[in-house]
């Protein structure tokens, strides 16, 4: 994949104009003629209403999640009436069953659903666009509990790390080919942009062309890379390169690893062990937003085999049982409106998503939009 420096490339759209052949003659306009056109009966009015300005009948608006939801609502619930359980069952069904198209997992769906539930049972509203509101206030309040819930302050955290004397350590895992290394790259040129001095570590000792691939985007941004080439112990390049940005005085180590699936044991054993030895600050999740609850199950996996492989966990021993304090969803330009397994992730695993993906260039990183996130759900 061909990574550029600096700004993502620009292509120039060319546009042909269209030549449309000269009418053959005009026929002039003599005299105006009259026609009394009799009036409608009353069951055509309706009808005739909905005609376009050239005879044709407008088609009806696509509704999306929110007005699919507020126009199941009985019409008995407008007024003095109170929303009761029965009123909102058949809308909210509607809503769980949208989710889950929009790739959130079901039991997440169903908990954004009883929460809205919550929120509007018993509640007397005096319009559909009451009632409008309302439910998306509801709903979005529901689904920034979970995105909101938790959140890493990066910069900060490397500003304190800094005033400890000690390089703030960032490991990325996932499985194979979701783009561990370009996506370490981009946040490499980010931190970059924000003052930080950044070293890469090149802890895939395991994929050919994996340290090759590092070195060309460590001399594309101008950072340092320790490697050692491959066939060595991941997780003692790991620590020798800490070391050496701490003499350097480095404020960050990036730490790539081999992408490995969730259910391969020694792998994941491995994977522990580098964590548990080099105690890193950050543990980052990379996964595909294109693969929807796929990208769910490959993280609840990771993180139950970085609990329960660290040194010591068996044995109820003292280590420090580390798991995924992050995500960064790639391709995320990709999913339209199925946004659901960025929630559904978060929700599963209690990290926030921290950076997503969008493009091909080393600036095509953004922080998770949460507001945008809600208004793709319910559009």
């Amino acid at each position: 994949m061909n990574q550029r420096n600096g700004a993502p490339g620009c292509s120039t759209a060319t546009t042909s104009a269209v030549h449309l052949p000269a009418l053959a003659y005009c026929v002039p306009l003599r005299r105006r003629v009259v026609t009394r056109v009799p009036a409608p009966a009353p069951q055509c009015a309706a009808l005739l209403l909905q005609a376009s300005s050239n005879g044709s009948a407008a088609a009806p608006a696509k509704r999306g999640l929110l007005g699919s939801f507020v126009g199941k609502l009985a019409l008995s619930v407008v007024g003095s009436a109170a929303l009761s359980a029965a009123d909102l069952a058949p809308a909210l069904d509607d809503m769980k069953r949208r989710l889950m198209e929009r790739n959130v997992a079901e039991e997440i769906a169903a908990q954004v659903v009883d929460s809205v539930a919550h929120s509007l049972e018993g509640q007397k509203l005096s319009s559909f666009t009451g009632v409008g509101q309302f439910v998306r206030r509801a709903f979005e309040d529901s689904l920034s509990g979970i995105l909101n819930k938790r959140q890493v302050d990066v910069l900060h955290d490397i500003k304190r790390a800094r005033a400890r004397g000690k390089p703030y350590v960032v490991v990325f895992c996932g499985v194979n080919g979701v783009g561990k290394s370009t996506n370490l790259a981009k946040i490499a040129y980010w931190l970059g942009q924000h003052g930080c001095k950044v070293q890469l570590a090149a802890c895939d000792t395991f994929r050919a062309g994996a340290v090759e691939q590092l070195k060309t985007h460590a001399m594309r941004l101008g950072v340092p890379l320790y490697e050692r080439g491959y066939e060595k112990d991941p997780a003692k390049v790991a620590a020798e390169a800490i070391r050496v940005a701490e003499r350097d005085g480095r404020d960050v180590v990036l730490v790539d690893t081999a992408g490995r699936m969730q259910d391969n044991e020694p792998l994941m054993r491995a994977l522990s062990n580098l964590i548990s030895l080099n105690q890193p600050e950050l543990v980052l999740f990379v996964g595909e937003a294109l693969v929807g609850n796929d990208a769910v199950d490959q993280l609840v996996k990771f993180n139950r085999s970085l609990a329960d492989l660290a040194p010591g966990a068996a044995a109820g021993g003292p280590a420090k049982r580390q798991v995924i304090d992050g995500i960064v969803l790639t391709k995320f330009d990709t999913i339209d409106d199925k946004v659901g397994a960025a929630l559904s992730m978060v929700y599963a695993s209690g990290a926030p998503v921290m950076f997503v993906g969008c493009g091909q260039t080393y600036v095509d990183l953004k922080k998770l939009n949460v507001r945008s996130v809600v208004n793709s759900l319910l559009k």
